[in-house]
């Protein structure tokens, strides 16, 4: 590929990112726009992340948390990314957008009803680990609790346990905080 061809990718892929964001007032997690993106180009993860870097540190994208509570991150266009888009959406090949208006709306309905189960451990120091897991549903996280471990060993064990068993450990959680008085026969 030719030094010019690569320049003209790299300006379709940036133009499609602003495309399909402008189109989300709420915005989207990385991994979703992801999965739309590569759906719609078949661009690779690395090639994505380096191309949405750019947009980042351009300002054309933002991080934003959805609300005070949740510290989920989403990308959204900015009022930058928006002006940029009306300039260079010529950039965008006409097949190349009705491809992406069908896939986008494919790919979002299949993004937004998936529930996601996550966790993560972070180290704090060599013996303590904060440990968050979460159900994400509809792109809300409708269930979050975090907790501290001694070691990687047991913060690894609490992960994979929430990543196997979440459908089972949640519904004990929930029939327990909702209990009447507390009360519980063990």
């Amino acid at each position: 590929m030719s030094s010019s061809d690569n320049t003209t990718a790299l300006a379709e892929n940036k133009v499609l990112i602003l495309y399909i964001l402008n189109q989300l007032s709420n915005g989207i997690i990385e991994d979703g726009l992801y999965k739309i993106i590569s759906s719609i180009n078949n661009v690779n993860y690395f090639y994505f992340k380096e191309v949405l870097t750019d947009l980042l540190d351009s300002k054309l994208v933002g991080k934003f948390t959805k609300d005070e509570e949740d510290d989920e991150v989403v990308l959204k266009i900015t009022s930058d990314g928006t002006n940029a888009l009306s300039l260079t959406i010529d950039v965008l090949p006409g097949i190349l957008k009705l491809k992406a208006d069908n896939i986008f709306k494919e790919e979002l309905s299949s993004i937004t009803n998936e529930t996601s189960v996550i966790a993560e451990f972070i180290p704090k120091n060599e013996n303590d680990y904060t440990i968050k897991c979460k159900i994400i549903e509809n792109n809300e996280t409708i269930f979050e609790v975090r907790t501290f471990a001694g070691s990687r060993d047991r913060a690894k064990k609490i992960v994979d346990n929430w990543n196997y068993n979440a459908s089972k450990i949640y519904p004990k959680i929930l029939d327990i905080l909702l209990e009447e008085n507390g009360k519980r026969d063990f």
